[in-house]
């Protein structure tokens, strides 16, 4: 699973990472930005990453053109 974490007192919110990342830039936000407030907000979760439906559509590209080559080998 990844993680975006979103503060609670503006508009920032941390890119798509793991867990401990997320959180790890959430609280540098905080220190940074709100320094003395606790971190708040929420956090955004999502089951798979981006690299897994483009690693999807490339391995379909793939067999795509492989059946292409097959074909054209046959004649």
């Amino acid at each position: 699973m990844v993680y975006r974490y979103w503060c609670g007192d503006c508009g920032f919110k941390t890119p798509w990472s793991g867990e401990s990342e997320g959180l790890r830039r959430h609280v540098e936000h905080y220190a940074g930005r709100h320094p003395g407030t606790p971190p708040g907000g929420q956090v955004e979760s999502r089951r798979r990453g981006r690299g897994v439906a483009r690693a999807c559509l490339q391995l379909a590209a793939v067999a795509l053109v492989l059946l292409a080559v097959l074909a054209s080998c046959r004649r």
